[in-house]
């Protein structure tokens, strides 16, 4: 399958945000997101036993530091990419290490070691991402960090009912369950009550505080090459912002924000 196909299956809040780009950059963010897309599929494929699926994801490990023996033509397009931009290659293996870890059950004690999985998944996505939109200014690497661990951190929030449902899932720290005097039973079991609501919140306020440290890292020489990331921030803080007022009720649905909404974000980023 073509990496555009992939990106256009996909119908993510990212490839919306791709629209905004130019046209040589654009297409090299289909190849990029479609790599990350082809990724996480493999580790996500329940349908394939565990050794099977790591020893994919260990060829493509194997393939970007080595080289393949035998390049599909979606592979040849990210080696090709990964020169054109001279991307490192630990930024692109570590994506692979961090889906990786979604082959078995996942816990994390405290949100230090979450972090330690949000960067792997989203941070060093941001990171290489810096490359491709043709960003600068090193500190722009301070903005790419907090806002991938704000949109990860998000995507854990919003997904709370869909992991616990799948393979029993629980992404938010241990830690911060105990401190509402919640369990792992209660998580799985959906407990919706005011010690989940607690939780939530104190959630958001972590969550807030990130979007908050991207928006304000971002440097001004960088604006207009990382408009596409900041459409992504405003998409994913609007549906946090939504999840708040609605009092977290995500076990009973999944908040996204209509396609009205997100032409009115990209709209204003794109004349602003």
């Amino acid at each position: 399958m073509k990496s555009s196909e992939i990106t256009r299956k996909a119908k993510s809040n990212l490839a919306f945000a791709l629209n905004i780009l130019p046209k040589e950059r654009r297409d090299d963010m289909v190849v990029f997101y479609a790599y990350c897309r082809v990724i996480d599929d493999i580790a996500d494929e329940e349908s394939r036993p565990v050794p099977q699926r790591k020893a994919e994801l260990a060829d493509w490990r194997e393939g970007l530091a080595s080289g393949f023996m035998a390049p599909t033509d979606f592979q040849k397009e990210v080696i090709a990419l990964v020169d054109k931009y001279q991307i490192p290659v630990d930024l692109m293996t570590a994506i692979i290490n961090g889906c990786e870890m979604d082959t078995e059950p996942l816990r994390f004690r405290t949100w230090e070691d979450l972090q330690g999985y949000t960067w792997k998944v989203a941070c060093a996505v941001g990171l290489i991402s810096l490359k491709l939109f043709g960003a600068n200014d090193p500190k722009s690497e301070s903005f790419a960090v907090a806002l991938g661990h704000a949109l990860q951190l998000t995507n854990i929030m919003r997904d709370i009912g869909e992991d616990a449902a799948n393979n029993g899932r629980i992404y938010l720290p241990l830690d911060d369950l105990a401190k509402f005097s919640l369990t792992e039973a209660d998580l799985l079991n959906r407990c919706y009550d005011a010690r989940f609501t607690a939780l939530m919140q104190f959630e958001y306020e972590r969550c807030h505080q990130l979007y908050e440290t991207a928006r304000t890292s971002l440097p001004a020489s960088d604006r207009k090459a990382l408009v596409c990331a900041e459409v992504m921030r405003e998409i994913y803080h609007t549906v946090l912002t939504q999840m708040k007022a609605d009092q977290f009720r995500v076990f009973d649905k999944r908040y996204s924000l209509s396609t009205f909404r997100k032409m009115a974000i990209l709209a204003k980023h794109m004349v602003g």
